[in-house]
This record gives C-alpha cells, sequence and structure tokens, in this order.
C-alpha cells in the first residue's frame, strides 16, 4: 500500500513523473499495468529513497518516515 501511495505522490509532479519513468526505465503502461507487481513497487520506493531530498518530502506527504520507505523499498526489493 506504501509504495503505490509513494507512486501517486511522485506522479502528481510533471518533472519528478518524467525522472522517476526516466531513471527507473519504467513506462507509463508498465506502470499501469504492474501496480500489483512487488519489483514496479520497488522500483518506485528505491527512486525515493536514492533522491533525500524526494524522500524527505514524500515521508512527509505520506505521513510516514523516511527510514519506513527505505525499509519498504529493501523488504519489497528481497
Amino acid at each position: 500500500m506504501l509504495a503505490l501511495e509513494a507512486l501517486g505522490w511522485a506522479l502528481a509532479d510533471d518533472r519528478r513523473a518524467e525522472r522517476l519513468l526516466s531513471l527507473t526505465g519504467l513506462t507509463p503502461d508498465r506502470l499501469r499495468n504492474g501496480l500489483s507487481d512487488r519489483g514496479v513497487q520497488a522500483a518506485v520506493l528505491e527512486f525515493l529513497a536514492n533522491h533525500e531530498p524526494d524522500l524527505v518530502l514524500a515521508a512527509d506527504a505520506l505521513n510516514t518516515t523516511p527510514e519506513v520507505l527505505v525499509a519498504a523499498a529493501r523488504e519489497l526489493s528481497a
């Protein structure tokens, strides 16, 4: 659930959404069709974890902590 909320947050900003697609290699179709895919969810959270300003902003917007987002990324990647 957290990964989907993070994806929604990331896609709310056009520049951040473009950067997400560029850095993860995901396409809009892959995102739409892969929302339940652990790999897609992990890619979204890893995208945030690799850019501290977005990580902090996302954590605040999602009412969580950066550590929780990073931990979720690791868990989904395992």
